[in-house]
């Protein structure tokens, strides 16, 4: 039976709506930097004219040519007024683009792309936008050429006339803002996953609380339905033992009925602890240990299997625990085990070791029976995750939480093959060693 609907989905929908947002961003960022590129070479090469048409020598010495032979019209007044006026004009036209080719394509403000123009030899002719310090040597130039030429392929520029020309080249790279563009996808998809790793985490929150809540609210409402019933038997009890003292069998009868209802009571009183600050004590972890091994063996008659339990109790220490639910994590531990033990297997065994490593306990609980399969390992300590038929997937969950909520332990799949068994481990953090001293006698009977 399986109420649990694994997380994993979840996180997969989440990578996957990253991808393809990451991947959109990239695709369509890739797109905006090609279109800035193609402008930027267009500008580039619009630069590169507006040099190449300046150094022109018939254009450096229009403008003056033009005042000259105006001004001598001015002496003859055979001369027209309107062809003087022409001539003034023309002049004009060439302020006019000498205008627009400092102010506008050559312009420091207008033009951001840094270049750098190159003649014979990788002589250095112009440059615009650089730091002077990558020009300051011949080294530094080759360095800053061959990094913009493979940016971008350098852009002609031509000098001279039909008889003797000769050309430089523009080598360029990139603007500051294609630069910024080119990291704004990482920057983007940092900030995605960010988003969508604080909205998982807030789900998962939210979720714990939910299941916090309602586990607590089924522990009380358990508690308190089973309290009224065992103080009635605890009463028909007390009835028969005054009714039949002289009959020995009926009083052992009853001696045996009262411990199952002893420990009913005690299955209750730990339903009413889940949601309450537990009340941890300072005890030693071997005489809980069989404590419970002792009840368990006592239910595998009732089972109907042959079963061989093994005890190696080696850890002999101190730890803070409440007796109460850590009997009940470590009960569920190997009822679990039991479970998986098939009816008709020989040899089957159920071992229970604990050791000390550092300063911590180890606590295994270790099977011979059919194991877990690999894709349920991480989910077997779910809520409402189980593989039996009528299994509500509660017991290792609640294990999960008494061990590591409350003790601050951990408790997790140590080894499992299918076929073969499983083994799961409890850690617990030691606070005294006792190899010397002799073990807290007042625990809580089973």
């Amino acid at each position: 039976m399986k109420l649990f609907v694994p997380s994993n989905r979840i996180k997969i929908v989440l990578v996957i709506l990253l991808v393809f947002l990451g991947a959109g961003s990239v695709v369509y960022n890739q797109y905006l930097v090609s279109k800035i590129l193609e402008q930027e070479r267009s500008s580039v090469e619009l630069w590169a004219k507006g040099i190449e048409f300046n150094s022109l020598p018939v254009n450096e010495q229009a403008s003056t040519k033009l005042l000259k032979v105006a001004q001598m019209l001015e002496r003859y007044p055979s001369v027209p007024d309107s062809v003087i006026e022409l001539i003034y004009d023309a002049e004009n036209a060439k302020s006019s683009i000498d205008f627009v080719t400092e102010e506008i394509i050559l312009s420091q403000e207008r033009f951001k792309v840094p270049s750098i123009v190159v003649g014979e030899g990788n002589f250095l002719a112009a440059s615009k936008n650089i730091d002077s310090t990558r020009l300051s040597t011949a080294r530094e130039r080759e360095k800053l050429i061959r990094e913009y030429r493979s940016l971008n392929p350098p852009v002609r520029i031509i000098f001279g006339d039909e008889k003797k020309q000769f050309e430089q080249l523009v080598y360029y790279g990139e603007s500051p803002t294609v630069q910024m563009l080119r990291y704004f996808p990482f920057i983007q998809i940092l900030l995605l996953a960010l988003l969508l790793g604080i909205g998982y985490t807030s789900y998962r929150s939210i979720t714990r609380s939910e299941q916090s809540n309602l586990w607590v609210g089924m522990a009380k409402e358990a508690a308190h339905q089973l309290g009224t019933p065992i103080s009635s038997l605890y009463g028909w009890l007390q009835l028969m033992k005054d009714e039949y003292r002289h009959d020995e069998t009926a009083i052992n009868i009853t001696n045996e009925i009262e411990k199952d209802v002893q420990r009913l009571a005690g299955v209750a009183e730990r339903f009413g602890k889940i949601g309450s600050e537990p009340e941890l004590k300072l005890m030693n972890i071997e005489p809980i240990l069989d404590q419970v091994m002792v009840y368990m063996e006592r239910r595998l008659p009732r089972l109907g299997k042959a079963v061989k339990v093994e005890k190696n109790l080696k850890a002999k220490g101190f730890v803070m625990i409440n007796p109460d639910l850590f009997q009940w994590a470590i009960e569920n531990l190997v009822k679990n085990a039991m479970d998986s033990l098939p009816s008709a297997q020989k040899n089957s065994f159920i071992k229970v070791s604990s050791s000390i490593d550092g300063e911590e306990i180890l606590i295994d609980i270790e099977d011979s029976g059919a194991g877990i399969d690999i894709k349920h390992v991480r989910n077997v300590f779910r809520p409402g995750f189980s593989t039996k038929k009528r299994g509500w997937g509660l017991g290792l969950s609640l294990t999960k939480r008494i061990i590591e909520d409350y003790h601050k332990g951990s408790v997790y799949v140590l080894r499992s093959e299918l076929n073969e068994g499983t083994t799961m481990r409890v850690t617990l953090g030691l606070k005294e060693r006792s190899d010397n001293m002799n073990p807290i006698l007042d625990q809580s009977p089973l």
